[in-house]
């Protein structure tokens, strides 16, 4: 299970990647998507007997594991991941380096649409601009709360990682506020939106950017003055696999060097791959 739009499937002459291990294992691939990390969460503590990979987010692999979702990796099947960066080794969400693989990393920013958005309001470019009334209703948002509450909390000068309840709840009551100003929440969409002109402004993961930029030249894209945080999603083996094997192989396979270039190449992420 992984994320929309996050392999190189094939298309446009790019490598197909799930094809590819069948051609070297003859393990068929059973692929399928999901939105946003809660969506995963959800399926996973309903049942996770059918999923043997997943692609969680950072926030969302420390809470699998502090629950007993994940399975301890067998790092002698996992050859390949001597090519993993050391510094995506050993993070905060994994800090004992048993449960996952680094997939992808990367960062969040505003896109904005140069013929609907005045350049004034870009030149000092801000989180501001996501509660700017002038765009009511051509804003999106994320559908997804670790990242909204991020957003809100930096343009409050809150750290994005406070525990504070208080502060949350500051958060919170920004995120009202924003509410009647947006057209929607979004995740997958964001692509149909923005490249339509549908859409004027909307934050997302930067690695995005380039298909949304090659789809609308009008699109621009920066990561605002109060900064933003630096993500990495990795891959993991749920509890009760009954394919620990295979799917160690498969990991072992996404951490090929031919393999990671043909992804990173096609979904436009920074890769954890050296």
């Amino acid at each position: 299970w992984n994320w929309g739009e996050y392999i190189s499937n094939g298309e446009d002459g790019t490598l197909d990647v799930n094809e590819e291990f069948t051609k070297r294992t003859g393990i068929k691939v059973n692929y399928q998507v999901y939105q946003t990390n809660e969506e995963l969460y959800t399926m996973m503590k309903m049942d996770s007997s059918n999923m043997d990979v997943v692609i969680p987010s950072d926030y969302m692999i420390g809470k699998m594991i502090n629950e007993g979702m994940l399975e301890k990796l067998n790092f002698d099947n996992i050859p390949n991941y001597k090519y993993i960066d050391p510094e995506f080794q050993n993070l905060e969400y994994d800090p004992t380096n048993e449960y996952s693989v680094p997939y992808t990393w990367g960062t969040v920013g505003i896109f904005y649409n140069t013929t609907m958005v005045d350049e004034e309001d870009v030149k000092d470019l801000s989180w501001d601009l996501l509660w700017n009334e002038k765009y009511a209703g051509k804003i999106l948002m994320f559908d997804n709360p670790r990242d909204a509450f991020a957003i809100a909390q930096s343009k409050l000068g809150i750290s994005m990682n406070t525990t504070d309840e208080e502060e949350l709840q500051l958060a919170a009551e920004e995120l009202k506020k924003q509410k009647p100003l947006l057209q929607a929440y979004v995740m997958d969409q964001i692509f149909d939106k923005m490249a339509s002109g549908e859409a004027a402004i909307a934050p997302y993961y930067a690695g995005d950017g380039i298909i949304m930029m090659e789809e609308n030249e009008d699109i621009a894209f920066g990561v605002p003055k109060e900064g933003a945080n630096r993500f990495v999603d990795a891959i993991c083996i749920p509890k009760g696999t009954q394919n620990k094997d295979a799917a160690e192989a498969y990991i072992n396979f996404l951490c090929e060097t031919d393999i990671a270039v043909a992804n990173a190449e096609t979904i436009g992420y920074s890769t954890p791959h050296t």
